[in-house]
């Protein structure tokens, strides 16, 4: 048996791939299915089934599109409600020859009510390892308040306790040696206190993961499950649904998205449809100049994510502006990995031809922290907006700052001045530059951005609040 797990950073999720005599699975695809095809041809082997650990909520799965293109199962756990697409429903404990090997089904509800484990079984009988879905991350469990979003009568209480004894009962008495394969790391929003690690031995968690802690009772691990968590992102309840009723395929998409317009064009087309002009340029080119009332989210960090924080319809037209042509399909792909399947074309040629076409153009005001350390000397009463997230302000900020994160910022512009100067930074400066998207399209022409956020603020003699570990805010 062979188990791969396919990483894809920008959004923390795990996929894996697994192949044993010629018969191969992949558990959680991405919603892109040919890198898994082309996978499967160079392999030489046959895929028979797509296990899904559960409805996923962060992400598109690709388990529809994979399915149509190879004859492969798909496969859910118990309790699976009926579905848009052709699937299997497996039974607690059922057993799924692989080749010579096998794979058994472990049903684990709690993050979700259809949750479920594939435990991995070589071909010599032994037990390899687990794919623990959302249900064990390294150093944290899935958090239980996502299903009640599409099941109106869940409670994440409920859901908290049923997650509870499916550790215990169902985990916990396993084999030390076990590799855990869990669906996500660090960066997700499934769970609050995710390693940036992406496997461990299942003996480890036992001695390391709070929610292992085999002296924790029933309402303690409630408690210390739901203490800490922030509203999930709204896309969330949006892609669960996707996932059970299916969707486009990413080839519709794809043609729907490919077509490329002049800056004449791209102008006509934005106005006509009222498309979302998307820039995905790093921030620090998006500052320099971009398109009246387009909104910078970079490709080079968590893109889809703050898509799916910040843009609320996921039926928005969009337009792309991308570094270059070469990086349009990159846009489109994972556009599509969170559900937003309804962008309609791009601006061939990248800012450069908007820029040649003499037409208007806008800019964002940067300045460095030391900038910032004369100016706040001189104007006490400066005005400090930080975008970072309430953990990342209460562990450490600069005295007198305001906290607004960037994922409400859009609720809380009356807080803001159209006329009082004010300073906004995040971290390293991409989010910040998606908020100075934001107000500059509200119409905020009186703020400057801090190139570096936080980082480069640290390394100046500005008061700060004491640090306080991150880890004791949970």
């Amino acid at each position: 048996m062979k188990i791969e797990q396919i990483y894809t950073g920008c959004i923390a999720e795990a996929a894996y791939y697994i192949v044993s005599e010629g018969e191969a699975t992949i558990v959680d695809p991405l919603r892109e299915t040919q890198p898994y095809i082309e996978r499967l041809q160079r392999d030489n082997v046959k895929l028979k089934y797509i296990f899904e650990t559960h409805f996923h909520a962060d992400f598109v799965s690709g388990h529809v599109d994979l399915a149509k293109q190879t004859g492969a199962t798909i496969v859910y756990g118990p309790t699976t409600m009926k579905t848009g697409f052709e699937m299997y429903v497996g039974t607690d404990e059922e057993i799924f020859e692989l080749g010579s090997s096998k794979i058994k089904l472990i049903h684990t509800p709690g993050h979700t009510l259809e949750s479920s484990c594939f435990l991995l079984i070589n071909e010599k009988g032994i037990e390899e390892g687990i794919i623990t879905g959302d249900t064990l991350f390294i150093g944290d469990v899935g958090r239980p308040d996502l299903a009640q979003h599409v099941i109106a009568d869940l409670t994440q209480d409920k859901l908290a306790r049923l997650l509870y004894h499916s550790l215990r009962n169902k985990l916990m008495p396993l084999s030390d040696d076990l590799i855990v394969y869990p669906n996500h790391g660090a960066g997700s929003a499934c769970g609050k206190n995710m390693s940036k690690e992406t496997t461990d031995t299942l003996g480890n968690q036992k001695k390391t993961n709070y929610a292992l802690n085999p002296n924790l009772s029933e309402d303690d691990f409630v408690l210390a499950l739901l203490t800490g968590l922030t509203m999930p992102p709204q896309y969330f309840p949006k892609n669960v649904l996707m996932n059970i009723n299916g969707y486009e395929s990413l080839d519709t998409i794809m043609h729907r998205a490919h077509k490329p317009y002049d800056a004449k064009s791209f102008e006509i087309v934005a106005n006509e449809t009222r498309a979302l002009i998307l820039d995905t340029r790093r921030a620090e080119e998006f500052a320099k100049g971009f398109i009246p009332n387009s909104i910078n989210i970079g490709l080079e960090g968590n893109f889809a994510s703050w898509v799916g924080e910040l843009i609320f319809d996921l039926n928005q037209k969009i337009l792309i502006v991308a570094e270059d042509n070469s990086k349009v399909d990159e846009a489109i792909i994972r556009l599509s990995r969170v559900g937003y399947d309804h962008a309609i074309g791009y601006l061939d040629g990248g800012f450069k031809s908007w820029k040649n076409s003499d037409r208007e153009i806008d800019r964002v005001q940067r300045i460095t922290a030391q900038e910032l350390e004369r100016k706040y000397k001189t104007e006490p009463n400066l005005k400090l907006i930080d975008v970072r997230k309430s953990s990342e302000y209460e562990s450490e900020h600069i005295e007198g700052s305001l906290n607004i994160p960037l994922n409400v910022l859009s609720s809380r512009l009356s807080e803001l001045s159209k006329t009082e100067p004010f300073i906004v930074y995040c971290l390293g400066g991409y989010r910040s530059m998606i908020a100075a998207s934001i107000l500059k399209q509200k119409g905020f022409d009186n703020f400057v951005d801090v190139e570096g956020g936080f980082n480069e603020i640290k390394k100046t003699a500005l008061p700060k609040s004491d640090y306080v570990c991150p880890t004791t805010l949970l």
